[in-house]
């Protein structure tokens, strides 16, 4: 994912929930209806969690220093993981308390246009986030669904904004139908379960980025094409004959770490050697743009040595090391 793309979709998506939460607070007040105020509550929670996700993108890009030797890439995983608990805090939890009162006294919505029209409203301005996170999303998912593409982006800002524009349409219509059945039977218990059901939707997308990015932050490997094309890089058939074993590491999304084992021919000089290193790490990069960080180390693959350990390919030169 490029970082313009992700920020477009964000600024999107703050500009549609800044107007959103305004609009439906006034509604609120005018139709005291439990959904509005639930509904307010959740863009404006939208609203600092994309500025959350800004903040993260520009403190992402601060240069390498002796103490952070690999740079802050990883500040956006943090930011986006401080998403999933204001949505779950925030968002969810004030929705169910707020549901739950309701329920236990109801009341009457008054001037009933309020709810409706801003929820329309609503509905329209988050279509328009919605599509626009979802056309940018399209131009770097390929072939992915969209379940997997959630699942394996290692940027996180554009499957952030999309399960958050996801649960706040979602979520207009179950407010829209929690007013609509308050308005049609008296009953302001309706608005309540509505409020509810916003609620529990907003902790389960809580949940799931939360999972999703406790898995970046701990530290994913490349995507299976880009590990592909570093294996096909690697070697020359030269000097360097195979790869031996590999590990890749996302220092950021668009920051890759590569350590590898290489195996050389043994009649090699030093100085042949270290050619081919440096000439495998240019292919990787060409292969790869985001494999910034490259360690190779080059040994003489041992097969007979390898073939008798109980784990060949982390006993590449015979010796465990």
């Amino acid at each position: 994912m490029s970082a313009s793309g992700g920020t477009k979709a964000i600024v999107a998506a703050l500009a549609a929930n800044l107007a959103i939460a305004v609009a439906k607070f006034v509604a609120y007040l005018f139709s005291g209806s439990s959904s509005m105020l639930a509904e307010s509550v959740h863009s404006l929670a939208d609203s600092g969690n994309q500025g959350l996700l800004l903040l993260g993108g520009k403190k992402a890009k601060r240069e390498a220093t002796p103490e952070h030797p690999f740079g802050y890439g990883r500040e956006r995983y943090i930011y986006a993981f401080l998403v999933s608990i204001v949505l779950f805090t925030v968002g969810g939890m004030f929705a169910i308390y707020e549901g739950y009162e309701k329920i236990h006294d109801p009341h009457e919505i008054t001037h009933w246009y309020w709810p409706v029209g801003v929820l329309l409203f609503a509905i329209i301005a988050e279509s328009f986030s919605f599509r626009t996170a979802i056309k940018e999303s399209n131009l770097v998912r390929g072939n992915l669904s969209w379940r997997q593409f959630v699942k394996r982006a290692k940027a996180p800002e554009l499957p952030v904004v999309l399960l958050e524009d996801l649960g706040a349409l979602v979520g207009l219509v179950l407010a829209l139908g929690g007013v609509g059945l308050a308005l049609l039977t008296g009953n302001g218990v309706w608005d309540g379960i509505g409020t509810l059901c916003i609620g529990v939707l907003l902790i389960v997308i809580a949940i799931i980025l939360a999972a999703e990015t406790k898995s970046l932050l701990l530290g994913e490997a490349a995507g299976i094409d880009d590990i592909e094309k570093i294996r096909a890089a690697v070697v020359d058939g030269h000097t360097v004959t195979s790869l031996i074993h590999m590990r890749t590491l996302h220092l950021g999304p668009e920051e890759l770490l590569v350590a590898a084992k290489i195996a050389v021919k043994s009649d090699e000089t030093a100085a042949e050697v270290a050619h081919a290193i440096n000439a495998a790490e240019t292919r990787i990069r060409e292969a790869v743009p985001i494999a910034r960080v490259i360690y190779l180390e080059p040994d003489i693959y041992q097969a007979a040595a390898a073939a008798s350990s109980p784990d060949p390919a982390k006993t590449p030169g015979g010796d465990g090391h």
